[in-house]
């Protein structure tokens, strides 16, 4: 059964006792001598941990500057809004003094430093083992989770696995930045519980699941292929997940912690992070009328353009003016500033219209209630096609039609005049029929720039938006990190 918004995942708003422990001051304020000294005070310092994912921050610097990077999107929003924050991204023109790398940076070191009071100092407190040991495993799933995206934007990065770190660390390599992630989800894969084990109250926690699908993408990621099957498999063949049977449920409120999802951000619909809420889906909500949010994160030609005629993933990715959706009239901002429509004065192609992210949309009609989406970090579909990838690249191409038909299935809703089933058995046609098939399901859910990047396409495919080969694989660490470090850090290379 599908939990419904009310019954929010208690890690983002905590179990017990929760209204007190949101008005406590932050982890890191805490004295560490005497927290957590308890079975409570453990509960409560891993829920902490919990409370960085849904910081607007660790959202890639609190813009969708994935997907602004990539072929998916442009910045969008007003012309000018925000134009020197996140109009770089979208010509790759940024640089390391640059406004918000340093927040998604220091975002991530603080989730893992609290990560750190957990596996320090929970697995020495006096109370039940197993439950001990779910409470470490779920500090280091996140703290896995952190360092993938430290290390897919920065490469080596400082490892920190201690509550009190020295003061002047460098940098580490990728290699010891992927062991260490899979070190941490292999703990947490033996130590979490299936997400079907789970209490109601509990729906939301990482789990077993959790960790072998973000296994499975750490070594797509590092092009280890069999292990990369190895875990996909496990996730398919333990039951515990399946596709909604709508798409647009996949990342909607009626599959907020539905079958599909197998690790994601809870939020309420309130305006306010110290409330509940979460602003990732406001930053890229409906600008205008309704007011649902800011606009950023503007779909593009291109990723209109390339879907398969009578994909209705369209329509469930792309919000255009003129729309209803769950009784609410998209018009859109009339402001000039907002540019409509744009187009290329030499052949007259439109070149960017209006028009808006529909996976986050969220029922309503004003602000507040955009900032209850539910932010999917890793669902089904993506286990199916990282599954379809992996068994392709090991030469079990059979195999891999099986699961990237399930996706395409889903997809087209019971219409078999769309989306037919692919039958090619070729390993290289059928690589970039997945990696196609990415871009449709996942588009705007900041995937596809990390698989261009790690499928080594982003050159061709991003070159003519400005992707310099050797730079741009990596961002800048951000020059403030380098300065405070006295010259323990390093520039990525040719920035």
């Amino acid at each position: 059964m599908k939990i419904k918004n009310k019954i929010l995942l208690c890690i983002f708003i905590l179990l017990v006792g929760c209204t007190d422990f949101l008005q406590m001051d932050p982890q890191g304020d805490l004295t560490q001598a005497s927290f957590p000294a308890s079975s409570s005070d453990a509960l409560q310092a891993t829920n902490a941990v919990y409370a960085a994912v849904r910081d607007w921050y660790y959202n890639s610097g609190g813009y969708p500057i994935l997907d602004i990077m990539s072929d998916d999107a442009y910045k969008g929003s007003n012309t000018n809004d925000q134009l020197s924050t996140v109009g770089a991204y979208n010509n790759f023109t940024f640089s390391s003094t640059g406004d918000g790398l340093d927040r998604w940076w220091a975002t991530l070191y603080q989730g893992i430093k609290w990560a750190n009071v957990v596996v320090d100092k929970v697995s020495t407190v006096s109370m039940d083992t197993i439950l001990r040991n779910r409470y470490v495993g779920e500090a280091r799933f996140l703290r896995g989770l952190f360092y993938f995206d430290l290390v897919r934007a920065w490469g080596g990065v400082p490892v920190v696995t201690s509550a009190n770190p020295s003061l002047h660390l460098g940098r580490a390599t990728t290699e010891e930045i992927f062991s260490l992630i899979v070190s941490d989800l292999q703990y947490a894969e033996i130590h979490l519980t299936k997400k079907s084990e789970l209490i109601s109250s509990d729906q939301g926690r990482a789990t077993a699941g959790a960790a072998e699908a973000l296994l499975t993408k750490v070594y797509l990621f590092q092009k280890d292929f069999v292990n990369a099957e190895k875990y996909a498999l496990k996730v398919i063949q333990s039951n515990e997940y399946s596709l909604e049977p709508n798409f647009l449920d996949a990342n909607g409120v009626n599959g907020n912690n539905g079958v599909e999802s197998i690790f994601e951000v809870g939020a309420l619909g309130v305006e306010d992070f110290n409330g509940g809420g979460a602003q990732y889906a406001n930053t890229q909500g409906v600008r205008g009328s309704p007011n649902r949010g800011w606009g950023f994160n503007r779909p593009s030609m291109d990723l209109r353009k390339s879907f398969e005629p009578g994909d209705p993933r369209l329509k469930g990715t792309i919000i255009d003016l003129g729309d209803t959706i769950d009784g609410v009239y998209i018009k859109g901002d009339p402001d000039p500033a907002n540019d409509p429509v744009i187009t290329l004065n030499q052949n007259g192609d439109t070149l960017n219209i209006q028009c808006y992210n529909r996976k986050v949309w969220v029922p309503g009609n004003d602000t507040p209630t955009q900032w209850a989406h539910h932010r999917r970090l890793i669902r089904y579909a993506d286990v199916l096609l990282m599954a379809a990838e992996a068994l392709n690249e090991n030469g079990k191409q059979t195999d891999a039609l099986t699961y990237l038909n399930q996706v395409r299935k889903r997809a087209r809703g019971g219409n078999i005049s769309v989306l037919p089933d692919i039958s090619i058995t070729d390993k290289n046609l059928l690589r970039d029929k997945i990696l196609l098939e990415r871009r449709h399901e996942f588009a705007l859910e900041g995937e596809r720039f990390w698989d261009l990047v790690r499928t080594g396409n982003a050159a061709a495919v991003l070159g003519p938006l400005g992707f310099i080969p050797g730079k741009n694989e990596l961002l800048p660490i951000h020059q403030s990190e380098i300065d405070i470090s006295q010259g323990s850090l390093t520039q990525n290379p040719n920035y």
